[in-house]
């Protein structure tokens, strides 16, 4: 029986523990840069797999992230960082990992094994929702069940996985295979697969953002600035797109309720109330929006 990819041997790792820690610690991060490699050969099927979540948000379903150990910990991170980046919804967003988030150091090893619970907690699901399920050695017990519940609902499941021809990318709708080399220290692989995967999560949220209309020329449009720091990147983003002083660009932002898309709009000449409509009938498009606008203005002045 072949051994998986994540299980094997690294080509240099031979005397490892007998080098000295600088010439370890090249090679260490030299496999780090080989496994973020590994993700630019599936980009196309990373903007795939943003588009069927985009779908899903825009159809009013949840975003499930599913995983288990190193895997569980990266898909976690993506999740709980889109409330503040892009203002998708929590209602829209579920976390579940095998044996539940930490809360302290230590993270149990057995619960990858174990599916209990995963009937209830994935019981909701529906043909609208979408499943992201990940798993550096795509053999997880907990992921395979999350995968065929899933699939059972009509709910789409983008599977992540470093192994190719593991079950969890053959019962997905949307594989990414993440075909990282053989880590330095063998199977531990919350190192090289692991980065792999946290770079494929954050693009896959951040390319559906895009999609969604959230992102307008590299700038979060779809934040909410409910802190001081989210404030001042707000106003800057406001200043920018609409072309405004900040002193002006902050005052749409108050009477927008700290909304950025809005607010670039009211920036623009508009009533909070029309730029809601206009983005409405944009779907929520900034650059659309504003194109419509300008439109407009020169319909008026023709």
């Amino acid at each position: 029986m072949p051994i998986p990819g994540t299980e094997a041997l690294h080509d240099q790792a031979k005397g490892l523990d007998g080098r000295p820690l600088a010439e370890a610690a090249v090679l260490l991060v030299d496999g780090q840069i080989a496994a973020a490699e590994a993700v630019r050969a599936v980009a196309s099927d990373i903007a795939g797999g943003a588009r069927m979540l985009a779908r899903a948000l825009r159809a009013g379903g949840t975003l499930h992230y599913v995983a288990a150990g190193s895997s569980g910990l990266m898909a976690a991170a993506d999740a709980q960082e889109l409330g503040g980046t892009f203002s998708i919804s929590p209602d829209q967003l579920r976390i579940h990992m095998a044996g539940g988030l930490p809360t302290g150091v230590e993270m149990p090893g057995g619960t990858e094994d174990e599916t209990t619970g995963l009937d209830r907690a994935l019981g909701g699901l529906g043909a609208d929702d979408a499943v992201i399920a990940v798993s550096a050695s795509g053999t997880t017990p907990y992921t395979l069940k999350a995968a065929a519940l899933a699939r059972a609902t009509g709910a789409k499941v983008i599977a992540i996985a470093n192994n190719a021809g593991s079950p969890l990318l053959e019962m997905s709708d949307h594989p990414i295979l993440l075909a990282t080399p053989p880590e330095v220290l063998s199977g531990s692989t919350r190192m090289g697969a692991g980065t792999a995967q946290k770079i494929a999560l954050n693009m896959l949220s951040t390319l559906m953002a895009i999609e969604l209309g959230h992102v307008h020329d590299g700038m979060m449009v779809n934040l909410r600035a409910d802190n001081t720091k989210l404030r001042a990147r707000a106003t800057g983003i406001v200043s920018h797109v609409a072309g405004v002083a900040e002193d002006t660009a902050a005052a749409a932002l108050d009477v927008s309720g700290g909304l950025v898309k809005p607010a670039v709009l009211v920036a623009s000449g508009q009533t909070p109330d029309a730029a809601r409509a206009l983005l409405r009938e944009t779907e929520g498009n900034l650059r659309a929006a504003l194109a419509r606008l300008k439109s407009s203005t020169q319909g008026r002045m023709s």
